[in-house]
């Protein structure tokens, strides 16, 4: 069976897959999922996705979805070494990435916040202010807490990390929401860095974006 991923060009988890399977020279065929039209609602997507959500990845006879999940599972199967051998660097590098990954991207899922903004004079205002407002704080905490790796030249060392892959897509959605980032050097030399692979090219939204 082929790799299939069901995703969507701007879901920030599906971003978090493509970039894995792109660094592990995965191949795999894109379905799109397409979110404003409620596809990810509709009985095929839920019998392969019981949260209606995105991602959903076909690989290896199974079904996976969650992309934290779905990026261990590669971990572990491919040799992608996401995270450090050692258990408490391990659990150091896990932390940095649900900072953005579990703490920040699940209030500005657009469905939260829309039901969070619906009975607000403005709500395109108040959504707005609410996404650069949790957006610059878990990017505020995830630049301090790189003063505790050596970015050579990468959030966490020498190798592309579960770290890496959480924080450019959440970064393309400061910049869709327009949040300043500029006083972050540690985070901007990361993104350099990250920006120069080929991978995380090939998986950026605007490369995928419909016509």
């Amino acid at each position: 069976m082929s790799t299939v991923l069901y995703d969507y060009w701007r879901s920030s988890a599906s971003y978090r897959v493509r970039i894995a399977l792109h660094l592990a020279d995965i191949p795999f065929e894109r379905v799109t999922v397409d979110l404003l039209k409620g596809a990810h609602k509709a009985p095929d997507h839920l019998a392969r996705h019981a949260q209606g959500l995105v991602p959903a990845l076909t690989i290896d006879d199974q079904t996976f979805t969650q992309s934290l999940a779905i990026l261990e599972y590669l971990n572990a199967t491919r040799d992608m070494q996401l995270v450090p051998q050692d258990p408490a660097q391990a659990a150091k590098v896990r932390a940095l990435a649900q900072t953005l990954a579990v703490d920040v991207h699940p209030v500005c899922n657009l469905s939260v916040v829309r039901f969070a903004t619906q009975d607000m004079d403005n709500p395109a205002q108040a959504s707005t202010a609410w996404m650069q407002h949790f957006i610059r704080a878990g990017l505020t905490a995830f630049e301090a807490q790189l003063a505790a790796f050596d970015q050579t030249p990468y959030a966490c060392g020498d190798r592309v990390s579960l770290a890496d892959i959480c924080l450019i897509p959440q970064l393309y959605n400061a910049t869709r929401w327009g949040v300043d980032v500029s006083d972050f050097p540690r985070t901007a030399a990361v993104q350099a860095a990250c920006d120069a692979l080929p991978a995380f090219a090939a998986a950026h939204p605007d490369a995928l974006s419909p016509a």
